[in-house]
């Protein structure tokens, strides 16, 4: 079980799938130890700070922008229709060089089309959306396309499928960072039905 505090970014962008972030941003959230103690901390960032408009209307206000966000631990790459963010150069950059800092890189949905794009998963095994696994295998041959998995790891990387397949891939991160005791004490308080 970790004693640190986990410092968690979660990346924003217009058109992001609201549940891609607030699933994990809900579980890293809520985790508690039986002491009382938050091994999470979880904050927000987009590329310039702005207001950002998610998949169907809502909105959220980053806490960070690309210059000003502390450093991440772990860093979580949502989908959506925004993953179209692989033609931002700045974003691959940023993507890059958080690859070479963080512990933990996660991708949710086709947020795996960025992280292809940014080059991080060449020669790995990944997963994304069940509609878009073929756009993953055609347009980045290098990476290992798996099918009907929720979610894949591959050293510091993690790659999950659609939507909820986030959810539990933040429950297995919960796991292994703080021991399965807590983790399905933490799906139970979401009453996530999962057992770890």
């Amino acid at each position: 079980m970790s004693a640190k505090q986990w410092k968690v970014g979660i990346f924003l962008f217009h058109e992001v799938e609201v549940l891609d972030f607030a699933g994990p941003f809900e579980v890293f959230s809520v985790t508690t130890l039986l002491d009382g103690h938050k091994p999470f901390i979880v904050h927000t960032v987009s590329e310039h700070g702005d207001l950002i408009s998610d998949r169907n209307g809502l909105k959220v206000q980053p806490d960070f922008c690309f210059t000003n966000i502390p450093e991440v631990d772990m860093l979580i790459i949502p989908g959506g229709y925004g993953a179209e963010e692989i033609h931002n150069e700045n974003v691959l950059r940023w993507l890059q060089t958080q690859n070479t800092k963080v512990d933990i890189l996660a991708s949710v949905c086709t947020g795996a089309l960025l992280l292809a794009k940014a080059g991080v998963l060449n020669g790995l095994k990944a997963t994304t959306h069940w509609m878009d696994t073929h756009r993953l295998e055609n347009e980045f041959p290098t990476v290992s396309v798996q099918r009907n998995v929720k979610f894949i790891e591959e050293g510091h990387i993690l790659i999950s499928g659609g939507i909820s397949a986030g959810i539990n891939m933040a429950f297995h991160l919960v796991a292994r960072i703080c021991g399965k005791t807590v983790a399905n004490e933490t799906t139970k308080r979401t009453e996530y039905d999962i057992v770890l």
